[in-house]
């Protein structure tokens, strides 16, 4: 297996008060078997990856679709199996965790996932759904269940007239908040927001973020929030990680590294995004190729094919993430030589 990847705070080391840790994760699947024995090759979803998120902190992760974040996000809830690695949730290491404590860590990890409508159950009412959470821990008779269900409700700008409803009566935008809702019901401190906009209409996506803000501000609630627009990220997070290829390239302030992008693939998404202003008639980047496949990654770093800055040594070595407040895996960043490569 291959050497650990740099984290943000040194392989081993972090502040002490993180609320989620993340140390050299990996989630590997089998891509052919033998008749017997072990597979050969393995789809590499997830390849080492490290951060920490703080509490309060809203921490996004960015990437092209099939990059991993949502493998990522999966593998920390446990949804997934982890290769190797290391998660800790309010310092306790959840692939470690025996069951009946694993299971009252997860009232405190929810998640709201990108289509609403195909993650709530069609034949259940609202009130069925928003329950189902409260009665798999035994947490409250039925009718304080309803009693919470309707607050939620309430709070997320629905009435609790709609509890007898079911999903499909609801808007696209209606549906996550219902979602939302469902998240919130057992006191989470930890949300992972799974492209939660994605799929609604630039309006309700103001809408859903706006709510999601607010209810960080009224719960103290912490956000790990997966998406791929990059103006979304921009005004909803703190920090920021980009991936490639199952790797994290880019991390830092969130401000810090969409303003300034160190990494070419950070540099190529900022790029390729379209710009809200009609003065601003310049062509879109497009990146070219497509990504490797995770199954067989190239040598060296794993971006070098596509990468219009690449040199030798990038299809030879591949680069670890490095730096202080604002990390990136390039050998071309180090020693300021980023700005003198990027301006020839």
């Amino acid at each position: 297996m291959p050497a650990a990847a740099e984290c943000k705070h040194g392989a081993s080391a972090g502040p002490p008060d993180a609320l989620l840790r993340v140390r050299d994760l990996r989630t590997w699947f089998p891509a052919s078997r033998r008749l017997l024995g072990a597979s050969r090759r393995h789809i590499r979803a997830v390849d080492g990856v490290s951060f920490d998120v703080q509490p309060g902190g809203a921490f996004g992760l960015i990437g092209e679709s099939g990059c991993g974040k949502s493998t990522l996000a999966r593998t920390i809830l446990r949804l997934i199996p982890a290769t190797s690695g290391e998660i800790r949730f309010e310092g306790v290491d959840l692939r470690q965790a025996p069951p009946p404590q694993l299971r009252a860590l997860r009232r405190r990890m929810q998640v709201v996932f990108q289509d609403p409508a195909g993650s709530l159950n069609p034949r259940l009412r609202v009130e069925q759904i928003l329950s189902e959470g409260l009665e798999a821990h035994r947490l409250g008779t039925r009718a304080q269940r309803r009693d919470k269900a309707a607050e939620l409700l309430g709070r997320v700008g629905l009435s609790a007239a709609d509890l007898e409803r079911r999903p499909h009566e609801f808007s696209g935008g209606q549906r996550q908040r219902i979602g939302i809702a469902r998240a919130l019901t057992l006191d989470p401190s930890l949300v992972i927001c799974d492209e939660p906009v994605s799929a609604l209409d630039v309006s309700i996506q103001a809408q859903i973020l706006n709510l999601l803000a607010d209810l960080r501000r009224e719960r103290g609630l912490t956000y790990l929030f997966i998406s791929h627009d990059l103006g979304v990220v921009r005004v909803f997070c703190d920090q920021v990680a980009v991936m490639y290829l199952g790797r994290i390239v880019e991390q830092g302030a969130a401000e810090d590294v969409l303003a300034a992008p160190a990494h070419p693939y950070t540099q190529a998404l900022l790029a390729a995004a379209p710009r809200p202003d009609p003065a601003l008639r310049t062509s879109l980047t497009v990146l070219p190729g497509e990504p490797p496949s995770p199954s067989d990654p190239p040598s060296g770093c794993a971006f070098h094919p596509r990468c219009p800055l690449a040199i030798e040594r990038c299809r030879r070595e591949a680069p670890e993430l490095k730096g202080g407040a604002h990390r990136v895996a390039c050998h071309l960043a180090e020693g300021g030589r980023m700005a003198k490569q990027s301006s020839s």
